[in-house]
């Protein structure tokens, strides 16, 4: 009997230690606290969860604060998971509320995302007319909310291949002397992991990963991989043939894990130690040859050859983008649907709201008017009732319609380039007020629905200039082919920077954006008006002078000036770590794009440049960015008759040293009058003493 409860507890033992336990917190995920306001509000987000976690035995951890004037007896908290409902209760009297509630495999959609939404029911006054639109009704989910994963150490390398590895992945490894072929599957590995993540993705060079990253991605020839990695690969490309392997295996890892517990009705961090087996997966983009690598880099580029390969190798032969252009895939016009849109059935009182984001890379161009067009359908006003249906671009009220008996939406809206962005936020707003005396009633007798498949937006006509500006980057790049051209003495330090790049040529609905790759000292100079040019060079690279139309010769010194008090913004130096990036038509108006960096850091100063061009800027005109490693960015709108630059080699010696020196001159001059002065005065006392004498 001692024998058998012995092997039990043994059995129970290993059970346990396979099973490893990892905190997510929602502010990990990109999720801070967020107010639901309102009498019935929701909040909804969704979370890839790895196949390495074992979902029966993981827990969502709530924590929510309430509104301080609410009835809490009287308001109620639920949650909802994969559509289904999970957990309901009152509030409680706690000023900070805490949730828990066990995962089960229900709660997972097939392709493993957990949908979770938190709808609130709340009040202050019990009476659901007085308290519409009362400011004061709240409640504040929390951003340490978590959840509880478990791993299964055992048994969850087992569920992993290369369609869903990319969620843990968190860098990419190239060889120390990269190649075209190298920087462009870098290139295409990188935008693959920035749409299945928003963190963070570090750029290595071979020797250089560091202990704690367990998870990446290598690419690199067979021929170029270091040995140690080349024997992972167990299996051997041949000659022509391109190949994708999963190498993985289980590694003990120790970290220290931050835990908020509720003492005494105070949350109060708790740190512990934490030791678990973790997976180390390294998945190698690589070929037999150059052809084969070739082809394993448009594999790469290829979604759907990704999302199914469900094996742990792939050796490919043939491969190619099946992507083109048509009529259509102009996108001129766009459907809420296509742009993430979907049809919710709302209904109640006062404010009934959906959000929708787009942006100008949705449309083939950049547009000049976009029509904003809602159909959809509501119930019929009453006489005496009032509604309202109002639209709104990022947070501004840019159409009011009334309401009426038919019950039929159809309204539209045209907005200008100054009111739109190059990143948007729409929302619709059913806004009702019944009746005086029917208010509780026409809480379940109004509804409204706006129709996504129906509803568009549309571009009336592109947006054109005479001078190309970062607003219209990257969609100026999407007609005709782009060529990406870098130097061969920063290629190493280009690796980041192209990657953004070719993300940003393809962060739309319909990404098919496929540039080529060439070298500097191989690119004709009468290709640069054959091709789109996004060019990342040398500062000093021949190939800068080939382009006469350029804002700013980056390979001549020069300073940039505030036109507002005439103070230097930025001079170009060599010691300093910065990132310069310009963009303007070529001379067949091609769209051309140059990127150079200085300093001691060129990697980081590239990968800034590259990501300062992409924000949300606040400017139509500007063609320079300057931006340093502390991502500190400096905007310009540099033309042939702007008084803010000026090329300091143009100065003669002694005009430069004037400049640089005329306040101490000057400072020297007044000292020497000075005391000139009191020489000359102490003279004259001296000889009006002798007179007196």
């Amino acid at each position: 009997m001692n024998k058998f409860l012995t092997l039990l507890a043994l059995v129970f033992l290993l059970s346990k230690a396979s099973l490893a336990q990892s905190i997510v917190s929602f502010k990990s995920l990109g999720h801070e606290d967020y107010a639901i306001y309102g009498m019935s509000g929701a909040y909804s987000f969704y979370v890839k969860i790895s196949p390495l976690t074992e979902i029966e035995g993981s827990k969502l951890v709530l924590y929510f604060e309430p509104s301080q004037a609410l009835l809490k007896e009287h308001s109620f908290i639920n949650v909802i998971l994969n559509d289904r409902p999970a957990y309901s209760a009152r509030l409680s009297k706690d000023s900070i509320g805490k949730v828990t509630i066990n995962l089960t495999k229900e709660d997972l959609s097939p392709d493993r995302f957990l949908k979770i939404q938190i709808k609130t029911l709340i009040t202050i006054t019990d009476d659901i007319c007085r308290d519409l639109d009362n400011p004061a009704m709240w409640l504040k989910v929390k951003g340490y909310s978590y959840l509880s994963l478990l791993t299964n150490s055992k048994a969850g390398v087992n569920n992993i291949n290369i369609s869903n590895c990319f969620d843990s992945k968190r860098a990419i490894v190239y060889p120390s002397d990269p190649t075209l072929h190298d920087l462009k599957a870098v290139a295409w590995a990188y935008a693959r992991l920035k749409k299945a993540q928003n963190k963070p993705i570090l750029i290595f060079e071979a020797g250089q990963v560091p202990d704690s990253i367990k998870n990446y991605i290598m690419v690199g020839n067979m021929a170029a991989l270091p040995d140690d990695k080349k024997s992972l690969v167990k299996v051997t490309p041949q000659t022509g043939e391109g190949i994708f392997y999963l190498d993985k295996s289980m590694v003990t890892e120790t970290d220290t894990v931050t835990q908020m517990i509720n003492e005494k009705g105070k949350i109060v961090p708790h740190k512990s130690v934490s030791t678990e087996t973790v997976p180390a997966e390294i998945l190698f983009v690589s070929g037999g040859d150059d052809d084969g690598y070739e082809k394993a880099i448009t594999a790469l580029s290829n979604v759907n050859i990704l999302n199914s390969t469900f094996g742990d190798y792939l050796l490919i032969n043939v491969a190619q983008n099946t992507y083109f252009k048509t009529f259509d895939e102009n996108r001129s016009k766009l459907t809420l649907k296509q742009v993430g849109g979907s049809s919710d059935f709302l209904s109640g009182i006062g404010s009934l709201k959906n959000a929708y984001s787009f942006k100008n890379s949705d449309f083939s161009f950049t547009p000049k008017e976009i029509e904003i067009r809602f159909i959809g359908s509501y119930s019929g006003l009453n006489p005496g009732d009032r509604g309202y249906f109002n639209i709104y671009l990022n947070g501004l009220l840019i159409s009011s319609e009334k309401l009426d008996a038919s019950g039929k939406l159809n309204t539209s809206v045209t907005i200008n380039r100054y009111q739109h962005h190059k990143y948007n936020t729409l929302e619709s707003e059913f806004r009702f007020f019944p009746t005086n005396g029917e208010c509780k009633n026409s809480f379940i007798n109004f509804f409204g629905e706006v129709d996504v498949d129906k509803s568009y937006l549309e571009s009336k006509n592109p947006f054109i200039s005479n001078d190309l500006s970062f607003y219209q980057y990257p969609e100026a790049f999407n007609s005709g082919t782009t060529k990406i051209v870098i130097s061969k003495k920063v290629a190493k330090y280009t690796a980041g920077a192209v990657g953004e790049i070719v993300f940003e040529l393809n962060n739309n609905i319909n990404a098919n954006n496929f540039p080529e790759f060439a070298y500097s000292d191989q690119m004709p100079v009468g290709d640069l008006k054959k091709y789109n040019i996004i060019a990342l060079l040398d500062k000093d690279d021949p190939l800068m002078k080939e382009f006469p139309d350029a804002p700013i010769k980056f390979n001549r010194n020069f300073r940039l000036y505030n036109t507002e008090d005439n103070k230097i913004v930025y001079s170009l130096s060599d010691t300093v770590s910065t990132g310069l990036a310009q963009i303007f038509y070529g001379r067949s108006n091609n769209a051309t794009l140059v990127l150079t960096a200085t300093g001691s850091h060129q990697s980081d100063a590239f990968l800034a440049a590259s990501k300062s061009i992409t924000e949300q800027l606040s400017t139509l005109s500007s063609n320079v960015c300057v931006t340093d490693v502390n991502s500190n960015k400096y905007l310009f709108n540099i033309n042939k008759s702007s008084d803010n630059l000026e090329y300091v080699e143009t100065k003669s010696p002694i005009t430069r040293f004037w400049e640089s020196y005329n306040l101490y001159i000057l400072l020297g001059i007044l000292i020497l009058i000075l005391l000139s002065f009191l020489y000359v005065r102490s003279k004259v006392q001296r000889s009006q003493d002798l007179y007196n004498d």
